[in-house]
């Protein structure tokens, strides 16, 4: 699998780029899965529903299944939250795995910047940037290739060509 990461603060439209960006792969015959990093408390389950409970009750993992999906919901009981490569490494195999956040992540990746957020780059003090995505293009440095917010197309051919294969553990360059 090869990974190429997303990176920006919150509001800058890294959801939103991926959202569009998926469909294109896809189109292009590529199998994605998607690694979202959350920086606070979040719970996919119910309360009350039976996952819930058993998960409330003391399981370390609960896995849901449908016809149409299935789910593993995994409590960290204290232990440390999962790397990247600890994330690429549950995933089933594909074409190319987009991870959203993970600013600190060795892999390669595309910065989303608006200066309407009211927050600094990322790049340079991120080496694993190599790109930049945004709405002001006066803000471009001369070592990151430059992409309007909106041209996916070329974003797409771009995160193709450049997403990395492991080892995980080490870094990428």
């Amino acid at each position: 699998m090869r990974a190429f990461g997303f990176a920006g603060w919150s509001g800058s439209g890294k959801t939103t780029l991926i959202e569009a960006l998926v469909p294109v792969l896809v189109a292009r015959g590529l199998t994605v899965s998607l690694i979202k990093h959350a920086h606070h408390a979040f719970d996919i389950d119910q309360p009350g529903k039976d996952s819930w409970r058993h998960r409330r009750a003391g399981c370390t993992e609960v896995l849901v299944s449908s016809a149409q999906r299935w789910a593993l919901m995994h409590e960290l009981r204290g232990a440390p939250e999962a790397s990247v490569a600890e994330g690429l490494a549950r995933l089933s195999p594909c074409d190319i795995v987009l991870v959203e956040g993970y600013k600190a992540a060795p892999i390669p990746k595309l910065e989303v910047w608006r200066a309407s957020v009211g927050k600094p780059r990322l790049h340079p003090g991120d080496p694993h940037v190599i790109a930049l995505a945004t709405d002001d293009r006066t803000a471009a440095p001369p070592d990151l290739t430059l992409f309007d917010l909106g041209d996916v197309e070329a974003i797409a051919s771009f995160v193709t060509e450049h997403a990395a294969a492991g080892p995980w553990g080490a870094p990428i360059v």
